[in-house]
């Protein structure tokens, strides 16, 4: 099955796009609270409605992009937050993105997409990256779905992956996930080689 644009968009349509959590999950938000820099050009690909961004925004970050393939929900995040500004919400396929940035916020990107394309994945942000450039967020670091998103693995298969073209400062099961993940996720951290 192919997972395109209109795949995603019926997804939210429907709202069974079920694993959205309704906020900022807690590893996320605990780590942008310690980022001092403000004018950081970060991007959230695949970013649905995108709670990371509006939590961003909201504490001051004016230079955060959001990417997704559907149009919903960059339409929730308009209504949501309606200074967000319009030219920062992408609606494209995140393989087209033409743009660099200093920071990747990934949150159920890499586990929404076939896992075929996880090579062109790790290829694509280390293009989008400036040098020392960084990937921060969560990975589902358990076995899931094997025919529909979301994809799990695991943290040997990832270090694998991403190793040829990051330095993995952090690859661990977080331990302040929301209960229903707990256990479930890897919060990471990657700058670009």
């Amino acid at each position: 099955m192919e997972f395109n644009g209109d795949y995603w968009e019926n997804r939210y349509q429907e709202n069974t796009a079920r694993w959205d959590l309704g906020n900022i999950s807690t590893p996320i938000k605990e780590y942008i609270d310690q980022l001092e820099n403000k004018d950081l050009k970060i991007i959230i690909p695949g970013g649905g409605n995108s709670h990371e961004a509006e939590y961003l925004f909201n504490s001051g970050f004016k230079n955060v992009y959001v990417i997704d393939i559907a149009t919903s929900p960059l339409q929730n995040i308009q209504r949501r937050i309606p200074s967000f500004p319009k030219e920062h919400l992408i609606q494209a396929d995140f393989f087209s993105l033409d743009m660099t940035f200093d920071l990747v916020i990934e949150q159920t990107f890499f586990c929404a997409l076939s896992p075929t394309l996880r090579p062109a994945y790790v290829k694509k942000m280390h293009a989008i990256l400036v040098p020392n450039g960084k990937i921060v967020g969560l990975l589902f670091g358990v076995p899931l779905y094997e025919n529909h998103p979301p994809f799990g693995g695991n943290k040997k298969e990832y270090k694998e992956l991403f190793k040829p073209y990051f330095d993995i400062k952090v690859m661990e099961t977080a331990t302040n996930s929301v209960e229903s993940r707990a256990g479930r996720e890897l919060f990471i951290n990657m700058h670009k080689k």
